[in-house]
């Protein structure tokens, strides 16, 4: 069985360089600090925090020297005693032991307990010889130092990890908050707040920005004869056609009701109208069945850009796009309409 190997590394979260380096280290790399620590320390052929079983741990055959002196040390159970055998090969009950009497022919064995945050033992200490020792109290006080040093260290990991949790639970809150529940898209500020950042962007970029303003033509109509459950049930399954037809990077929000906004960063007005096309033909070739009839879907579809309207703010762009989906929706039924100037009601 292997080391806890839980990662606390952070790569999509903005946290502070410090919070940062001890999230990044692996819990093993953590652990085999203190091994290095207590292998100098003490002047030892090897030393192991274990949690129950090192067997396996080093990746060796079970011929290597680390892989025997990880087998005996794990003939010890974890224990709250302090045991040090300063020669194995005269203690009563070990001296015979086959990894004593031969190969490697251990000597010294030491174990000291580790505790977790609530005081019970959760691993111990080994320090392991060819070479018999005498520790003397300064040496036993050193060895409950390292121990301590361990706990901490474990202490610190657990802190770091509930940390992380309450981050990841912090951002999926914060995300609920900007999606509407029913069709997983974004609410209407995250939707705006989306148009602004793609906006700032595309402009830095030197790149066209679209908008695609949107409305299905008969969902209220849906809505008044068979009621809001199965209306949505359309709605969900037109929006889901809705994103088949935009790129992954591409923002689609729930505006007002049952009106869509998509933000296309780096869509020209020739794009941009290629998509509400997409988007057009998808849905009308996507019939549904109510109450045994088959109902026609359509949707009417304003556009604005950049490329034609350079100095138009957000708030100016959403409402060029606005207008454009009200001359859509006079024109008739499944219209797509593009903000230009010169048109009625496009003037800004």
């Amino acid at each position: 069985m292997s080391l806890n190997s839980t990662d606390f590394g952070l790569t999509t979260l903005q946290v502070n360089s410090g919070f940062s380096k001890i999230l990044a280290e692996k819990f093993e790399a953590k652990i085999a600090r203190f091994e290095r620590v207590g292998m100098g320390l003490f002047g030892v052929a090897n030393c192991f925090v274990t949690f129950g079983r090192v067997v396996g741990r080093s990746g060796l055959t079970e011929r290597s020297i680390t892989e025997m002196e990880a087998a005996f040390s794990d003939e010890f159970p974890l224990s709250d005693e302090v045991l040090v055998l300063s020669d194995l090969s005269a203690d009563a009950e070990f001296g015979q032991h086959r990894f004593v009497a031969g190969p490697p022919m251990i000597r010294f064995f030491a174990s000291f307990p580790v505790y977790g945050q609530d005081g019970k033992l959760v691993a111990c200490l080994r320090l392991l010889d060819y070479q018999s020792h005498v520790f003397n109290d300064e040496q036993r006080l050193l060895l409950a130092d390292l121990a301590i040093m361990v706990e901490r260290e474990l202490a610190l990991s657990a802190v770091c990890q509930n940390q992380l949790e309450l981050m990841k639970q912090n951002r999926r809150l914060k995300r609920d908050t900007l999606v509407d529940p029913l069709l997983g898209t974004w609410n209407k500020p995250a939707i705006v707040r989306s148009l602004r950042l793609e906006m700032e962007r595309c402009a830095k970029a030197g790149k066209p920005m679209s908008l695609l303003f949107l409305l299905p033509d008969q969902i209220a109509e849906l809505r008044v004869k068979h009621g809001m459950v199965l209306t949505d049930q359309i709605l969900v399954r037109m929006v889901s056609r809705i994103r088949s037809c935009i790129r992954p990077f591409d923002a689609l929000g729930r505006f007002d009701n049952d009106q869509f906004l998509i933000v296309l960063p780096g869509a020209s007005r020739l794009v941009v109208m290629a998509v509400a096309e997409r988007i057009r033909l998808s849905v009308m070739m996507h019939s549904e069945w109510i109450e045994n009839a088959e109902v026609a879907l359509t949707v009417c579809v304003g556009l604005a850009s950049t490329d034609v309207y350079p100095d138009a703010d957000p708030e100016i762009l959403i409402s060029l796009a606005e207008k454009a989906l009200l001359s859509a929706k006079r024109v008739g039924n499944n219209t797509v309409v593009q903000a230009m100037p010169g048109q009625p009601d496009m003037m800004i």
